[in-house]
């Protein structure tokens, strides 16, 4: 039986959207599924290097892998009135090139950051460690994505909300796209298919068995936070809205996309519809 491997962020709506398949509640035939768990950049560098077949991204990431890897519908997240937030120790003053700690280069924060804050310092780290580098002093200020965001330290407090920098550039308060899958395209169509269909069936499986799944998920601890925070996280990232990608989340995409070749990130605009696998090629195989 070939076994094909999915990488995602070891984050708590990651791991919610894949253990559907872990837990062999979905599954394919002649196919074994094992999972490995990285940070977002490293996934992100991975995924440049073309390591995983399937694998999360940042959206921020997909147009520099856009010729190697599509775009799937479904395991997306998005922040709609919330997302990742520059935090900083309370009473200080951010100066104009502040040292600031990202999650990553790749990453869609990241990209927003940049174009907000040209002038600032940039140290790249795992997203676990920002916290306690504020809180040490090492740099000025961080970003807090994932589970992060809905607790920290009480010594600090948030300078910037990423979605109010979105909604500036977008001009819009369309939703923040933050996290995707994507596709190798060297994979057989028919396989891409295939694999795209199991997995939009594991979310909505895990939607529609989130109460059992959760708790599955604390009591073998492969989340991070407890079961309230957790039922918090998954209304944020891993939603209804995860399962499969609608058109106010195509538009937001194009939007980030478009943001990003405006401001130099990106060699040209693209339109994700276009880097789509072709869901339709079964049916008009079999007419």
């Amino acid at each position: 039986m070939k076994k094909m491997v999915i990488a995602h962020s070891p984050d708590a709506d990651d791991i919610f959207m894949y253990y559907a398949i872990k837990f062999g509640w979905v599954s394919m035939k002649d196919r074994a599924f094992d999972n490995i768990a990285l940070d977002i950049e490293t996934l992100n560098t991975e995924a440049l290097k073309g390591t995983y077949d399937i694998s999360a991204i940042s959206f921020g990431l997909y147009p520099h892998i856009r010729n190697d890897y599509a775009l799937l519908r479904t395991a997306v997240s998005f922040g709609q009135g919330y997302g990742p937030k520059l935090i900083r120790k309370k009473e200080t003053v951010l100066k104009k090139r502040f040292k600031v700690a990202l999650s990553g280069k790749y990453t869609t924060n990241a990209l927003l950051f940049r174009v907000a804050y040209p002038e600032a310092k940039i140290v790249y780290m795992n997203f676990l460690e920002i916290e306690q580098a504020v809180l040490d002093g090492v740099v000025d200020a961080g970003v807090l994505i994932h589970e992060s965001i809905l607790g920290y330290d009480d010594s600090l407090e948030v300078e910037r909300e990423l979605w109010d920098v979105w909604c500036e550039l977008a001009g819009s308060e369309l939703p923040l796209p933050l996290g995707g899958m994507a596709i190798r395209r060297s994979l057989p169509i028919t396989s891409a298919i295939a694999y795209e269909n199991l997995l939009t069936k594991a979310v909505q499986i895990a939607r529609d068995h989130k109460e059992a799944l959760s708790k599955m998920l604390i009591e073998r601890s492969l989340v991070r936070i407890d079961a309230p925070t957790l039922e918090k996280y998954l209304e944020l990232y891993a939603n209804d809205e995860s399962i499969s990608l609608n058109e106010t989340q195509y538009k937001a995409i194009e939007k980030l996309f478009e943001i990003g070749y405006e401001h130099g990130f990106y060699d040209q605009k693209i339109d994700p519809k276009d880097f789509m696998i072709p869901l339709e090629y079964t049916e008009l195989r079999n007419s």
